[in-house]
């Protein structure tokens, strides 16, 4: 490792290293992960060309503040033990955030280096390390304080909540609505994407750490906020998420074979409908397939309609590709995966076919207008530009609101469209409930629904403990 008077010198010629991912036309076929992540050597070269910023913009990028130079100093060192206990001092998810966090726009859009050229792969460098999890020392866990907390919902934020109180000596019990822990991470983001062996690791750990998880637990239907502070609960943090899907709204929606995302990706990734009939979830194999929405859902979506036999799979989007949401990697990975972007279109109306199932959709051509409140310019219809797209599967990815489960939990207010209205600290207008996630913010990304859980666990244990 080469150093002047003492000091680390970065590698400044050295070009960035390129991820490791299964060829694109083999990976399309089937659920193998796109990339294979870093080996040693691939991150001992990248962690050479981090300059060890004095002031480092990249951890002020990170919602969670990882120190993150100090990580990669240790990878250096070949110390990768000492670098993974450095993240696990403030993210529970390595390996998890590795792979699905927007780094582009956070850490490693921060990058000194990304000024002039490529900024350093820090979400390689995490995901190298949390893959790694036996080179861990076991997290430091305070006395029991016999305090209880209940978590609703295991999803990013609920499990980063429950690990953090676990440390800090609370008995937690996670409430989850489905048959297995991880929320989110296991419905509805993909084996190629995210492996459900990585999830159900890091749900191994927190039961290592003592958090008991409640399975096909709906709370809100069979208890709510009462009977678990009569159960003895000392607090309760509720992360269920922002799950219900936004309407198209146009003639034909209700059709079969229209899908909203999560429904369709739910039956795919948790309930292994692409296994059809060894496990006895159906669903619709399109071979044309038409998504609507240009984010990150909607990428997993019309990615995996092409795994599951897709000849023509669409993303059509009512603006251009320079307005999608989505990360530019999965972008990038879709149309390597033979998906076609069709631009600048919106639904008219879903075609029923002579077999009752939809067959076609009608699309509005737009062009961009003025911008918008959101800043991005606004898709205005073309007149009489109408355009039919043949289709055996529709999808709908253009967003979600928030679960309505939430108000079914406590006398808590809600905002006028249903989330949950806490303040910087996660605390709820009951001060014995704390809410943070999707259900507070609307859809975001992990690493800030792991923020919002991490703080909502240190304001639990200041208001019970001191």
């Amino acid at each position: 490792m080469p150093q002047v008077n003492g000091r680390f010198v970065p590698d400044m010629k050295s070009p960035r290293t390129p991820d490791n991912e299964e060829p694109a036309a083999e990976r399309a076929c089937d659920f193998r992960p796109v990339d294979k992540g870093f080996t040693k050597e691939m991150a001992l070269a990248e962690a050479e060309r981090c300059m060890d910023c004095k002031k480092p913009f990249c951890v002020d990028g990170c919602p969670v503040n990882i120190n993150i130079p100090k990580f990669i100093e240790k990878i250096r060192e070949e110390k990768f033990g000492e670098a993974l206990d450095i993240i696990r001092e403030d993210s529970m998810l390595p390996a998890i955030c590795g792979r699905v966090c927007p780094q582009e726009n956070q850490c490693e859009g921060k990058c000194i280096r990304g000024k002039k050229g490529d900024p350093v792969a820090i979400g390689q460098l995490e995901r190298f390390l949390g893959d790694q999890p036996e080179l861990a020392s076991k997290p430091k866990m305070a006395p029991k304080n016999g305090k209880k907390v209940a978590v609703v919902g295991s999803g990013p934020s609920g499990i980063t909540c429950a690990g953090e109180l676990a440390r800090n000596g609370f008995d937690v019990t996670v409430f989850e609505a489905f048959f297995t822990g991880g929320g989110v991470l296991v419905y509805g983001i993909p084996e190629f994407r995210l492996p459900k062996a990585v999830v159900k690791r890091e749900i191994d750990g927190l039961e290592e750490m003592g958090v008991k998880f409640e399975y096909n637990s709906v709370v809100g239907r069979i208890t709510d906020a009462e009977e678990l502070f009569a159960e003895g609960y000392d607090a309760i943090y509720i992360a269920t998420g922002a799950g219900l899907p936004k309407f198209l709204n146009v003639p034909g929606e209700n059709l079969p074979n229209v899908f909203f995302a999560n429904e369709y990706l739910t039956r795919v990734n948790l309930m292994k409908a692409n296994r059809f009939p060894e496990y006895d979830t159906p669903t619709k194999h399109g071979k044309n397939v038409v998504v609507f929405g240009g984010g990150n859902v909607a990428m997993d979506a019309v990615r995996t309609a092409k795994r599951l036999g897709a000849e023509r799979a669409i993303i059509a989007y009512r603006r251009t590709e320079d307005e999608m949401p989505a990360r530019r990697a999965e972008l990038h990975h879709a149309k390597a995966e033979g998906v076609e972007v069709m631009p600048l279109v919106a639904p008219l109306e879903f075609v029923k076919g002579e077999d009752g199932a939809v067959c076609a959709v009608r699309v509005q051509k737009m062009e961009l207008g003025e911008p918008d409140a959101s800043g991005r310019r606004r898709p205005v219809p073309i007149e009489g530009a109408v355009e039919e797209i043949p289709c055996d599967v529709a999808i709908s990815a253009i967003g979600t609101n928030a679960n309505p489960f939430a108000k079914m939990i406590g006398d808590i207010k809600l905002n006028k469209w249903g989330y949950i209205i806490a303040d910087e600290d996660g605390r709820t207008s009951d001060p014995r409930i704390w809410a943070g996630g999707d259900i507070v913010t609307g859809a975001a990304t992990v690493i800030l629904a792991m923020g919002a859980g991490k703080t909502a666990a240190a304001s639990i244990t200041k208001a019970l403990v001191g």
